[in-house]
């Protein structure tokens, strides 16, 4: 038998194979099949299934191509209400790979249609657990998520009672050394402090998830819903289109038009080339959104679902790159088209960083880090707080009295923020501190 993990950094999402005598299964496929259908070709094995352990809210799924490419089987729970021919899979069904199986454990929490996926291999040992979002390594799933979308809506505080019951009456009555598959890693937004470590087992969960030590229900759900991550705005759309199922990836990726040679007044433009690029010369309005690990993230947080955008990179191998990264989250059908930058007549301003050092007053700062990590504390005392994702609709909010300086913990969004706020506000220059804020860190209250 092979289990394999299949790792998104950009999306910190995981998906994984199970091989049996030459049939395979696949386990939450992201947006493009293409590596899972590679991994059967190498192992010379058929793609008879694909499991969606719940409809995904932060990534688009693969299951409906694979199945109109395959003929494989789509499983899921009756409850996710799919829009797609599939089998039902909800506690106590089974698919047999052979001698090995994978049994259906409902478990509702993160959303409720989650379930899990229960491996058994051919000696009849329970060996692995695929927990989708409901069981991380070193957390849990949240449960605010499904409070507007997807067939079954619910309120988070009822879902979080959910969860706790999946959690000590399921899963963490398996035995300890079943080991556990989960759907993310680090830096996903669907968990809060969700382990580098990319699997792990029930007993180590047992002793060092810190959602696992709390036994009083009530207790478990006050900490649950708590400092939960900002929701970013594509999260909603994205259930939906796992519901129905995505259209073919490299299809919708080629209608994307790259012949445009000129871009309408008034649309929203993505530059996505480096800042210092980006500074030098770019078109009056558009947002610096870097390509990078988190750029399809950020694309959804900034971006509403059905807003169309041009999207602009430097060549057309990171036009590629970017596209499919809008992809991967349904987006690329909101490209209105995609361009390579050749530049424009607006130049961002270089800021004096030692005059700011001495003469903070003299300036209006923005924060843009996300409410957590202002709640841990400020950088600058008098700085305007606006998370990035709430930014565009707040841009009324920041005075014109100053010169303006954006910040935010490394560089990343407040390249994007300097972008938005200088985009709209003419009369005073606007700076992005960018990775000079390291400099700031450690002073006190500046």
């Amino acid at each position: 038998m092979i289990i394999h993990q299949f790792y998104d950094k950009g999306l910190a999402h995981a998906s994984y194979a199970v091989i049996r005598d030459n049939k395979m299964i696949v386990i939450d496929p992201s947006r493009n099949p293409q590596p899972y259908y590679d991994f059967a070709t190498l192992h010379e094995a058929d793609l008879i299934g694909v499991i969606e352990t719940h409809p995904h809210a932060d990534f688009v799924s693969s299951h409906l191509e694979i199945n109109q490419t395959t003929g494989a089987t789509i499983y899921c729970s009756r409850l996710v209400g799919a829009a797609y021919a599939h089998q039902t899979f909800d506690d106590g069904d089974i698919i047999h790979l052979a001698d090995v199986k994978l049994t259906a454990i409902n478990t509702p929490g993160h959303s409720p249609d989650s379930i899990s996926v229960l491996l058994t291999d051919e000696q009849g040992r329970d060996c692995s657990i695929f927990t989708g979002d409901t069981l991380f390594v070193g957390d849990v799933g949240r449960p605010d998520l499904r409070e507007h979308a997807g067939n079954i809506i619910a309120k988070k505080e009822e879902l979080a009672h959910q969860l706790y019951h999946s959690l000590h009456d399921k899963l963490m009555l398996l035995p300890h050394h079943v080991i556990v598959y989960p759907a993310h890693g680090p830096g996903s937004l669907c968990g809060k402090t969700i382990s580098p470590d990319l699997c792990s087992t029930i007993g180590r969960e047992l002793k060092e998830n810190y959602a696992l030590k709390i036994h009083h229900e009530n207790e478990f759900v006050k900490m649950l819903l708590a400092d939960q991550p900002f929701v970013p705005h594509y999260f909603g759309f994205d259930v939906d289109l796992n519901q129905k199922g995505a259209p073919i990836f490299q299809t919708s990726v080629d209608t994307v038009d790259r012949s445009l040679q000129e871009l309408q007044r008034g649309k929203v433009i993505v530059d996505t080339r480096p800042a210092d690029q980006f500074s030098t010369g770019h078109i009056k309005g558009a947002i610096n959104l870097q390509n990078g690990d988190k750029f399809e993230t950020w694309l959804g947080s900034i971006i509403e679902p059905f807003e169309k955008f041009y999207l602009l990179a430097a060549k057309e191998d990171e036009l590629t790159d970017v596209i499919e990264k809008a992809a991967k989250i349904g987006y690329e059908q909101n490209i209105k088209a995609a361009l390579i930058a050749l530049g424009g007549d607006e130049s961002s301003p270089i800021l004096n960083v030692d005059d700011l050092k001495t003469s903070p007053q003299k300036y209006t700062v923005i924060d843009v880090r996300n409410s957590n990590e202002i709640t841990a504390g400020k950088i600058f005392k008098d700085a305007l707080t606006i998370p990035l994702p709430e930014l565009r609709n707040r841009l009324h909010e920041i005075p014109t009295g100053k010169p303006i300086v954006v910040h935010c913990a490394a560089g990343y969004r407040s390249a994007a923020a300097a972008s938005m706020i200088a985009g709209r506000i003419s009369s005073t220059p606007v700076y992005d501190l960018g990775e000079a804020i390291s400099g700031f860190m450690t002073q006190n209250n500046h």
